[in-house]
């Protein structure tokens, strides 16, 4: 005699079910309470965004997996009772009471399933995307990165919006190279510092150009530069120059310094950072290309044809748009010039780049060794001022080592002189890259090193320019001779990052 079929209770009732249910109740009350302290606070937090919209919801999906399993494994130790009579597949009758009830519960069940679920997984895509799951997940690693992202020009634009941008197939790709990093991740296995450039990052005009618009581009920017001498006077320094960054790039008739995005550039780099480019190919207007070749780094035909050609863009120059870090030299400039740190403390940029640029083991010990420091300098030296400007110089002392936490990353081995700026040419090859008059073409052409091709000087204030003297060549601080135009300036300014003094004597 067939035996009636055990009710949905009975299937439910086994251990892999119940612990199916408990750990799917848990996960949504813990996600629905998250969910709400997050919408009614500022709180914020990587590791609470990776429980909340990763591993709760995981939870939640693996506790409802676990209750038709449990159910299915004691349906199918009842079937095997030949006299159970239990069919295959579950049947489904609506008129049976216990069996609509059961029906119309699981519905709605799906229902706030699919609502907590969807807005968890929609939180979780917006959580991947924000810069903080960017630059505070991965803390060590990250924290060069984030910390300069954070004060630089780009500090409210997302990482998504340069790294990855619009359209689907980028960000898969994105997602992919993040799971590669998250093994990096789990297994400590980060190189220090992490190398760059980005390998296959995706071309600029399809990212930075989405803001900045070519067509818009001007003719013409005056710009002031405020450079310190590192002398006892901290004596004040300013360039006065028009840049000349050049209009309607994307055209035949294109000039200035964007005339390299309105004509087809391109390059093979002699090293990883792009710092030697010994061939440089360019697309005229009338189609003819122009080949140029560093003679010092000559590449032979088969190197040519075989070598990695980069189509130039807006990342060749503009290498460091939103990683900016600053020399010492930059930094104290910066904030005598906005009159945050005193500059009648004298000595105070030598003493604040001397002690800036000295080896570390980490950021507690510079932060220890600059206070230390700079008030033994100021104690011995000149006692004065730490009488009559103690609090200025307590003050510099908190801005000094918040350049060193801005720029010096020792753990990543990283420092501000790591990632070469490409823009300018003063603390690396930049510019002089391919414009230093040597790249020649086969009928004699020179990319010139001519100053003027990118900016004109208006005026110069410095120690040995004497005052209302008409300007139109750059003046040295100290007279280097024909050197001015036969070295590269970051030759000498590169290591330690330091001005000339021009004058006076240090101590």
């Amino acid at each position: 005699m067939k035996q009636e079929e055990p009710s949905v209770y009975r299937y439910l009732m086994n251990p892999t079910s119940i612990i199916g249910a408990v750990l799917a109740l848990i996960a949504t009350l813990l996600i629905v309470m998250f969910l709400v302290l997050e919408a009614m606070s500022s709180l914020e937090s990587p590791y609470i965004g990776i429980f909340v919209y990763f591993a709760f919801p995981g939870m939640l999906i693996c506790g409802l997996l676990l209750i038709p399993a449990g159910a299915w494994r004691v349906r199918k130790k009842y079937r095997k009772d030949p006299e159970a009579g239990i069919p295959p597949l579950p049947r489904l009758d609506l008129n049976d009471p216990n069996k609509l009830k059961l029906t119309i519960f699981f519905v709605l069940a799906s229902v706030v399933f699919v609502l907590i679920v969807g807005t968890a997984a929609l939180k979780g895509y917006e959580f991947s995307e924000s810069t903080t799951f960017c630059g505070e997940l991965c803390h060590v690693p990250m924290e060069p990165e984030y910390t300069a992202w954070k004060n630089s020009p780009h500090a409210k634009v997302k990482c998504v919006e340069c790294h990855v941008g619009p359209g689907a197939q980028w960000y898969v790709k994105a997602k992919i190279s993040g799971m590669r990093q998250l093994w990096v991740m789990v297994n400590h296995s980060w190189p220090t510092p992490i190398q760059t450039p980005v390998e296959n990052l995706r071309p600029a005009r399809v990212t930075c150009e989405r803001c900045h618009w070519p067509e818009k581009f001007y003719a013409g920017r005056q710009k002031i530069f405020y450079h310190y001498a590192p002398n006892e006077t901290n004596t004040p320094r300013e360039i006065n120059m028009l840049i000349k960054i050049g209009g309607t790039p994307k055209t035949p008739n294109a000039m200035g310094i964007h005339w390299h995005i309105g004509r087809e550039v391109e390059y093979i780099a002699g090293d990883k950072k792009r710092l030697s480019i010994p061939y440089v190919a360019v697309k005229g207007a009338d189609g003819k290309i122009t080949e140029y070749m560093d003679p010092a780094k000559s590449l032979s035909k088969e190197e040519i044809a075989k070598g990695d050609k980069r189509l130039m863009d807006c990342i060749d120059c503009h290498n460091k748009p939103t990683h900016i870090y600053h020399s010492p030299s930059e930094e104290m400039d910066q904030h005598f010039a906005s009159n945050t740190i005193d500059i009648t403390i004298p000595y105070l940029k030598k003493v604040a780049v001397d002690l800036l640029e000295k080896p570390y083991s980490t950021s507690e010990e510079a932060v220890a060794a600059i206070e230390v420091g700079i008030k033994k300098y100021y104690a011995k030296n000149y006692p004065e001022v730490v009488a009559k400007k103690g609090a200025a110089l307590t003050h510099a002392i908190s801005e000094i080592q918040a350049i060193y936490k801005r720029n010096y990353f020792p753990l990543m081995k990283v420092s501000w002189s790591t990632y070469p700026n490409h823009i300018g040419h003063f603390y690396s090859p930049g510019c002089f890259r391919c414009h230093d008059g040597k790249h020649k073409s086969p009928e004699g052409k020179v990319i010139s090193k001519d100053c003027n091709l990118c900016h004109v000087l208006l005026g110069q204030i410095q120690e040995n320019v004497p005052k209302g003297k008409p300007i139109t060549n750059f003046v040295h601080p100290v007279d280097i001779g024909d050197e001015l135009y036969k070295t590269n300036c970051s030759d000498c300014h590169a290591a330690g990052g330091h001005d000339i003094a021009g004058g006076g004597e240090n101590k």
